[in-house]
């Protein structure tokens, strides 16, 4: 079975380690901005180099093409190359280095493809910097609105249409990802979490990524003066919030073991240290791969008191999505590669959501994960083992092959 080159694949990772550098070893590599617009520039000078012919659409998608030897749809590979703020080093870009890596293999060694193979860059994955994140992934399988998401602007007031325009990466919507041109995806990231390394394992064959719920949670009381009103008198939203959550740790807790849910943001207002809180927003975000856990999860939200500590309470859904399940047969294939090479591997299904559940709606998908060091990730810490990836990129080469002799 062919393999990559570990040699080249680690200089792809250094390389690409300097757009965005901290200093603190990690990136800051927003969509667009000029640390992202070099490693564009990179990558398309190195498929250049390759003989790739590469075209944008009207999202600044790249879309880098080695011919195949039959008038066949391509098979497209690849992730992102943009980052949260003081990410890493390997999160989205891994999985364009890798698929970079499978298409330099192939032109070295001389190994046809019936179909033409397509190295893809998503534009703005993140969502770091103009929210949503999968914004653009998103608009081409018809979950956002382009004007509405052209409209978002960043907090310097620049819209991601105006960055889109000043980028010179802006291209034609006829050259978009579409189901008629392309036959299959594929995209190999990390974990992003700890299951692979404390089971030991080196591939993770991604079954498909978890559904999910986000909610705003809003308690609203009364401001008064922090040293003159009674305890008993209070109308303290931050106590009532503060309430909620508690009790909602103990009924989600109870629900499954494995649902994962998190209250990562919350505004507290006025938020000055002498007025009592009237007014406090907090999320809920709830993930799991089965419908009827995320089902349980909304009851338990719908059935949220009208009035906590007199306070009232309301709340509403942000954003909802089912569990996506990629291609059975693609899925088998990373798992038989995993083997054959040797491999320890696991199926798993993603918590993280990724470019590639939104494509599957396009075109049949697949992923492939590699271990994340201690599961860190958007964190300058992040981490995937040379040795991990390398193989991770062995399995997508062969996946690739696979799917090309067999379609």
């Amino acid at each position: 079975m062919e393999t990559c080159s570990k040699e080249r694949l680690e200089e792809k990772i250094k390389t690409f380690s300097q757009f965005g550098a901290t200093g603190n070893g990690g990136i800051t590599r927003l969509s667009l901005s000029p640390a992202a617009l070099e490693a564009r520039a990179e990558f398309c000078r190195r498929c250049k180099a390759l003989g790739m012919d590469i075209v944008t659409d009207d999202l600044a998608n790249i879309y880098a093409t080695k011919p195949g030897t039959e008038n066949l749809p391509r098979i497209a590979v690849g992730s992102h190359m943009d980052s949260v703020i003081h990410g890493g080093n390997y999160d989205g870009i891994l999985g364009v280095l890798t698929a970079l890596e499978v298409v330099e293999t192939l032109s070295r060694n001389n190994i046809p493809t019936r179909h033409p193979i397509t190295v893809v860059v998503w534009t703005n994955e993140e969502g770091a910097r103009f929210p949503p994140a999968l914004m653009c992934s998103g608009i081409i399988a018809g979950k956002f609105s382009k004007n509405a998401m052209f409209a978002v602007t960043d907090n310097q007031g620049v819209s991601f249409g105006e960055a889109l325009k000043a980028s010179g990466y802006q291209g034609d919507e006829a050259n978009r990802f579409n189901a008629k041109d392309y036959m299959a995806n594929l995209e190999l990231h990390i974990e992003q979490g700890p299951v692979l390394e404390d089971a030991k394992k080196t591939i993770g064959v991604v079954e498909g990524v978890v559904g999910m719920v986000n909610y705003a949670i809003r308690t609203k009381g009364q401001s008064n003066h922090a040293g003159t009103t009674p305890m008993q008198k209070r109308q303290d939203a931050l106590r009532a919030a503060s309430q909620l959550i508690c009790e909602l740790y103990v009924k989600l807790g109870a629900i499954a073991p494995d649902l994962v849910f998190t209250f990562g943001h919350i505004e507290c207002r006025p938020n000055v240290h002498t007025v009592i809180p009237s007014d406090v927003d907090f999320s809920l975000d709830a993930r799991h791969r089965e419908p009827a856990v995320i089902k349980k999860v909304v009851e338990v939200i719908k059935a949220l008191p009208k009035e906590m500590m007199k306070c009232q309470v309301s709340y509403k859904e942000n954003w909802a999505r089912d569990t996506v399940p990629f291609k059975p047969e693609f899925v088998d294939f990373v798992e038989k590669n995993a083997k054959a090479f040797g491999y320890s591997w696991q199926r798993i299904y993603s918590g993280p959501g990724h470019d590639a559940q939104y494509v599957q709606g396009v075109t049949p998908t697949a992923m492939i994960f590699v271990p994340s060091v201690d599961g860190k990730s958007h964190c300058e810490e992040e981490m995937a083992p040379l040795d991990a990836c390398w193989k991770g990129c062995n399995v997508l080469l062969q996946t690739l092959l696979n799917i090309d002799s067999n379609y």
